[in-house]
């Protein structure tokens, strides 16, 4: 006993105690490591062990989300009045020269220009020199042939007088005849008148001057009412008739109702167009000629809806349309076409008359999908229209 004591007492033994602690600890920790490692392999493999969703179930989750939200807006489709338009200019209903129907010295001129004037009113007044003693001539002669037609009457009627001196007195009573219209004529053509009612656009002599016969004296403008000459395309001549109604716009700003009295039967050659004529009353003048002036002239009524441009879509093969839900809430699409575009939205043909629009979400939906539809109203969306007095739009 007193040797074991001894043995365990020097430093050989000291270090023979400090081993077998730290052999102790040392084999704590293993079996803490080796817990912690059990517990971890449970759990990665869990997946395995544990009931879960099958692969089935997995892929049908991943293949099958829910239905995609969509918002639409019932529509209903409103009566559109399509207009022609087109470009053309003012011009007069009548417009011509007046000419000097003789020569000789302007003796008195009556108008100034821009004067308003009636038909046959006087404008100028040539000097008559020689003609009015060869009108006074020619009733002379006149009178001689008279008397002595009708004293070769009396003398055939109380027989002693000859067919042949009758026949002579009349041959020199018809050519008296005509020297006098002639005459009377020539002094006639002294004056130059208006041959309508219009306005002195220009004014070519002065009094004193010399004027040849045929040359211009003055040139006179009729305004009363306007034309206004535009050209038609070949596909919208179809759709005009004399007649028709039509609203014009003149560059100054003032619009006024006018007619259709003209549509070309012949297209021009080089633009493929018709010529038609707008009728426009102008009784004050007001309006002049050359001016540019626009024309709208309604041609037929179609339905159509109001919608914004970012609903509208392509399908797979390019064609412009709309997507529109069924009462299954299906996805439908109707090829469209625009009618008329406005700042706040455009107007679309091609849609039933009473239709359920997608308005939002349509770019992630295609056409026989089955959606959730909500109404705009639920999604807080909105929308403005400015909708003009008469729907109108260009062909």
């Amino acid at each position: 006993m007193a040797r074991d004591d001894r043995d365990m007492s020097g430093p050989k033994g000291d270090a023979q105690i400090g081993d077998l602690d730290d052999d102790r600890g040392s084999g704590r920790s293993k079996w803490i490591a080796l817990a912690l490692i059990v517990a971890l392999v449970g759990w990665m493999g869990s997946g395995y062990i544990l009931p879960g969703d099958t692969d089935e179930e997995i892929d049908e989750a991943r293949t099958s989300p829910g239905p995609v939200t969509v918002a639409v807006r019932d529509s209903t489709a409103e009566a559109i009045q399509q207009f022609l338009r087109a470009e053309g200019q003012t011009e007069p209903q009548r417009q011509t020269g007046v000419p000097a129907q003789t020569s000789g010295e302007v003796a008195e001129v009556r108008v100034r220009r821009g004067t308003d004037v009636a038909a046959g009113e006087l404008i100028a007044r040539i000097a008559p020199g020689q003609r009015e003693a060869n009108l006074e001539q020619a009733r002379q002669d006149l009178q001689r042939a008279q008397r002595e037609f009708e004293n070769a009457q009396t003398l055939l009627d109380r027989g002693v007088g000859t067919v042949d001196r009758l026949v002579q007195a009349r041959s020199a009573l018809a050519g008296a005849e005509a020297r006098l219209s002639a005459a009377e004529e020539a002094m006639e053509d002294l004056r130059i008148t208006a041959p309508f009612a219009g306005r002195i656009e220009r004014l070519e002599i002065e009094e004193g001057e010399f004027i040849q016969a045929g040359a211009p004296a003055a040139e006179i403008v009729d305004l009363r009412p306007l034309k206004v000459r535009i050209q038609i395309p070949q596909q919208a001549v179809g759709t005009l008739r004399e007649g028709q109604a039509a609203e014009v716009t003149f560059i100054t700003g003032e619009t006024r109702e006018g007619e259709v009295v003209f549509v070309g039967s012949s297209a021009d050659t080089e633009t493929r167009t018709f010529e038609a004529e707008i009728e426009v009353p102008n009784e004050d003048g007001a309006i002049p000629a050359g001016i540019s002036a626009r024309v709208r002239l309604p041609t037929e009524t179609i339905e159509g809806h109001f919608v914004s441009p970012a609903v509208l879509s392509l399908d797979a093969s390019g064609t412009l349309g709309v997507k529109t839900l069924t009462e299954e809430d299906t996805v439908e699409f109707y090829p469209t076409e625009i009618v008329r575009a406005q700042t706040d939205g455009v107007w679309v043909s091609g849609l039933p008359e009473t239709v359920r629009i997608v308005t939002v979400g349509q770019g992630f939906v295609n056409e026989g999908e089955e959606v959730a539809a909500r109404d705009e109203s639920e999604l807080g969306i909105g929308r403005v229209r400015n909708l003009p007095d008469v729907v109108e739009s260009t062909p």
